[in-house]
């Protein structure tokens, strides 16, 4: 699979790799908190004829550039609409995994017109408030220096699947997550943390589709 990448007008360069008919329906697919791209590298071959798909890094992760600052969600909203913008997507379904749905829904309460339909990956409600949370950021990464632990990103990994996931996706997640230096993890953590968007789900019109997993600590069904 190519892997392209392309340069926002704020300098910001994002790797991407597109999948399906070029005729297809648009579907841009956001990783979570520490992944790539890669994050659907096994789910692409499946995806429907219909789709064309892209998966995208954001912005401090992966081999995306690591800028010092804009890691709130309203920026990472706005790399999304740059991005479309610069592969003449005028709309599209977008898809978030876990912190990548905070992206997701961002962007369809900024551009409601260019939000086809919306799709959220074990995405929480919202993280303020929640003691794991708060306390690893308190305990460890507001701590951070660079390099990173590598034991801390093992462990962070380890602990965001089930014990089911096969090892190899479990290391190449451990693999991606080891290129976020301490900037990007406290930065984005913040960001994760101040995020307000639940009191705009009112404002999103787009069809939505909502998966949840009976496993995630993250994301209880009340949610």
């Amino acid at each position: 699979m190519e892997i392209r990448s392309i340069e926002l007008p704020n300098n910001v360069t994002l790797p991407y790799v597109e999948h399906g008919n070029d005729e297809g329906v648009p579907v841009v697919l956001l990783h979570g908190f520490a992944g790539s791209w890669r994050s659907f590298s096994l789910m692409l071959d499946h995806l429907p004829g219909s789709i064309r798909a892209f998966a995208v890094t954001q912005r401090g992760r992966g081999d995306a550039s690591k800028p010092r600052k804009g890691f709130r969600f309203d920026h990472f909203a706005a790399d999304l609409a740059a991005f479309m913008d610069a592969l003449q997507l005028e709309a599209s379904v977008v898809v978030g995994a876990s912190s990548g749905g905070f992206v997701a829904r961002r962007f369809a309460v900024d551009h409601p017109d260019r939000t086809l339909g919306l799709v959220l990956l074990g995405t929480p409600a919202t993280l303020r408030g929640k003691p794991l949370v708060e306390q690893m950021w308190e305990s460890t990464i507001s701590k951070l220096n660079d390099p990173v632990d590598p034991a801390f990103v093992r462990q962070f990994g380890e602990a965001t699947v089930a014990p089911s996931v096969p090892e190899s996706v479990v290391e190449e997640m451990i693999e991606q997550a080891l290129k976020l230096p301490a900037h990007v993890w406290q930065r984005a953590n913040r960001g994760l943390l101040e995020d307000d968007s639940l009191n705009q789900l009112e404002e999103i019109a787009a069809p939505t589709l909502i998966v949840w997993g009976d496993q995630d600590p993250l994301s209880p069904q009340s949610e």
